[in-house]
């Protein structure tokens, strides 16, 4: 798999989750759904780090890391 398929499903994934976010009962989960969108937020902010620097324009994406782990502490409670 390359990146780009690789981040198709992470969008695939997304939308499947803002479907199934409208059952009623999916807030039975929603302390677990946080946790691992968490946990998927800091791999998102790992792979855009790596992409930086394999990148000739160093720095391009910082502020989406750093928003990017904010949102995943967040979520996590940290």
């Amino acid at each position: 798999m390359n990146e780009r398929e690789a981040s198709l499903v992470v969008r695939a994934g997304a939308e499947l989750l803002a479907g199934v976010s409208s059952d009623p009962r999916s807030n039975e989960g929603y302390n677990a759904v946080k946790a691992n969108i968490s946990a998927a937020l800091d791999s998102l902010a790992e792979a855009l780090q790596n992409f930086e620097g394999a990148g000739r324009q160093p720095n391009r994406s910082k502020g989406w890391m750093e928003d990017l782990r904010r949102v995943a502490d967040d979520l996590a409670g940290r």
